[in-house]
């Protein structure tokens, strides 16, 4: 069974330019895993110090924010294409 996970741009200067990879992780912790496994130096992007995914990292299983789904109890299935999205905070004008 694979996943196609779909990275971001913002992402992408620690992932060789790499903006797609196929996993085969069943469920979100494993997926995680999976990407840092890959491209280590998203590891601080992605985690916390206390090992956690960081709040401001958001994950979308068909365009579906994966907290509506289960979050971490979510098992992924065969042609799940997931996002991987860092929130983006601004400033006013």
């Amino acid at each position: 069974m694979a996943v196609r996970v779909l990275l971001p741009n913002a992402f992408q200067k620690h992932t060789n330019n790499v903006r797609e990879i196929s996993s085969t992780a069943s469920n979100l912790p494993e997926l995680v895993t999976d990407i840092e496994g890959r491209f280590p130096a998203l590891r601080q992007h992605l985690r916390g110090e206390d090992g956690q995914i960081r709040r401001f990292i958001n994950f979308y299983v068909n365009e579906e924010d994966i907290r509506f789904l289960g979050n971490d109890k979510y098992a992924f299935q065969e042609g799940d294409e997931v996002l991987v999205i860092p929130s983006i905070a601004g400033g006013c004008c």
